[in-house]
């Protein structure tokens, strides 16, 4: 299945959304330090390239990936 640019902006913006929803819920960090948490993230630089089809997993999936982080 080919995504067009659109598509693909959509699902890593929705799994982004979904992932620091889970951050500040399982880490009880606030909404700036789960941006932060998620966009300075190996997880997330994995998440835009397309090749790591990240953006078609579950968001528990890609939390547990976030997780690992050191």
């Amino acid at each position: 299945m080919t995504l067009t640019e659109g598509q693909f902006q959509y699902m890593v913006e929705a799994m982004t959304a979904d992932l620091i929803r889970l951050v500040m819920e399982h880490e009880h960090l606030s909404m700036p330090d789960a941006f932060d948490k998620v966009y300075n993230s190996r997880t997330y630089q994995n998440l835009l390239n397309p090749l790591s089809q990240l953006y078609f997993q579950s968001p528990g999936y890609v939390y547990a990936h976030l997780c690992t982080e050191a």
